[in-house]
């Protein structure tokens, strides 16, 4: 299995469930701590979670993988899963905007929007 399909795999995890604005950051040039980071925002506190829990087992399910850490599942306005090369990054809105990764990370080619 390469990153990228991981990443894809991920996307389309997100997207099942109305996950919106999911972008896959190719980082793999400016840094050693992963490949991708696939970003995504949920409406409510309650998607945030939904949405980072059907990643979870969609991937799990598709390439029998679990995350090698997780953090705020619980709070529901940032979660993040750690699949090594892959950094999945589930936000509210709010959260987003504060935090605003892409703007860390975009390089002007690097960044591609997810549609199914």
């Amino acid at each position: 299995m390469e990153s990228y399909e991981l990443a894809r795999a991920c996307c389309k995890a997100l997207s099942d469930k109305k996950g919106e604005e999911i972008v896959i950051l190719d980082i793999k040039e400016q840094t050693t701590l992963c490949s991708y980071f696939v970003i995504a925002s949920g409406k409510s506190a309650t998607q945030v979670r939904a949405l980072a829990e059907n990643v979870e087992l969609e991937v799990k399910k598709k390439f029998d993988l679990s995350p090698t850490r997780t953090e705020g599942l619980r709070e529901g306005s940032w979660s993040v899963l750690d699949y090594g090369d892959v950094v999945v990054h589930v936000f509210s809105e709010e959260s987003r905007l504060f935090y605003y990764l892409e703007r860390l990370w975009d390089s002007g080619k690097n960044v591609e929007h997810y549609e199914d």
